[in-house]
């Protein structure tokens, strides 16, 4: 900026000596260089860039007009106001003002900019494998933090803040918030924690120890949310989640879950028949999958019956209610057909008279 200003005032003599009239051509100047600037950046932007397949160029230029115009235009503000002497005294506050200004400028720009890197990279997980759709909010919320630290910074520094004696007072204060906030903090660093590992993601049925079960609907910094098979809505601390098993029926290879259906027949039956029935009650039932194919397990040999079991596959955990209510239904039906008895529990008393 001292060298622009110089070389200014190294011809401004020739055009005026009335210190006016020179800061108002440095302003009519540094409007014209702003519009120049605005126009030359537009046509790289549809020129240069529409020429290549990504789109991270033709944003970039896109995001970059308006900063770069309004930090000319600012230029020429303070060289016009220096060489106005209207100011002398108030020159580093106008600066200090200047420069705050165009800080929040460049702050929106960087932070557009980093966002829109971040999200396009969480749409190719073969190029950054860190960067997915699942912790994109977690590497967008660190951006933020920085970039406007960085922003805090470059103020503090215009206005000759001392910077070392306020991260000191933050370091303490921190300290004392550590200590007032330690369960919030501890839901915020396991938030983190589950944003990186990813143990479930929106959409998934997980299963607690605790025994609730239902579809994370939000993964947020302080909580996770699960929407249950009644439609209850139930919001768990991370710090609970991360210290506790979680058994996600969603994931592996598919979104299948598997329904097994226990059932045990009276001793003497036939046990192909018995297979044949529980597979033709499966051939009864919409929403079972037919790859992989049901399939029948003799189990153990109980104290009153054969205890068989019926596996068979649903496309989603959702679906394992209902299904299972039409097994039942089905099988039941199924054996009363085949005259495949279903035994229960009895217990013979036997009276023993004693004569006295």
């Amino acid at each position: 900026m001292q060298w622009i200003q110089q070389q200014f005032q190294s011809y401004l003599p020739f055009v005026s000596e009335n210190h006016l009239i020179q800061a108002s051509l440095i302003f009519f100047v540094a409007v014209i260089f702003s519009k120049i600037a605005k126009i030359i950046i537009h046509r790289l932007q549809v020129h240069a860039a529409g020429r290549t397949a990504n789109t991270f160029d033709d944003y970039l230029f896109g995001i970059l007009i308006r900063p770069v115009s309004l930090s000319i235009l600012l230029i020429g503000i303070y060289m016009a106001i220096v060489r106005s002497q209207l100011l002398p005294e108030q020159l580093d506050i106008v600066e200090s003002i200047l420069i705050t200004i165009a800080v929040f400028f460049w702050l929106s720009c960087v932070l557009n900019g980093a966002k829109f890197v971040l999200r396009s990279l969480s749409t190719n997980e073969t190029k950054v494998k860190v960067v997915q759709q699942h912790t994109l909010p977690l590497f967008e919320n660190l951006a933020v933090i920085l970039l406007y630290g960085a922003a805090v910074y470059f103020i503090f520094v215009a206005w000759d803040i001392n910077v070392s004696a306020w991260i000191a007072s933050a370091g303490i204060l921190g300290l004392a918030l550590s200590f007032a906030a330690k369960d919030t903090l501890a839901n915020l660093f396991a938030g983190v924690f589950i944003l990186a590992d990813a143990p479930y993601k929106i959409g998934d049925f997980i299963v607690l120890d605790s025994g609730e079960r239902g579809m994370v609907t939000h993964i947020g910094i302080r909580s996770t949310r699960i929407l249950t098979r009644a439609d209850v809505e139930i919001t768990i601390p991370n710090a609970i989640i991360g210290n506790t098993k979680i058994t996600n029926e969603t994931a592996g290879p598919s979104s299948k879950f598997r329904i097994a259906i226990q059932i045990g027949v009276a001793y003497g039956s036939d046990i192909p028949k018995v297979r044949a029935a529980l597979l033709a009650a499966v051939m009864q039932v919409d929403n079972v999958e037919t790859t992989p194919a049901p399939r029948v397990r003799f189990r153990t040999f109980g104290d009153s019956s054969l205890n068989f079991e019926l596996l068979c596959w649903v496309r989603e955990p959702v679906l394992r209610g209902a299904v299972s209510d039409l097994l039942n239904e089905a099988v039941y039906n199924e054996f009363n057909r085949q005259n495949i008895q279903i035994p229960f529990p009895q217990q013979d008393v036997y009276l023993h008279h004693v004569d006295k």
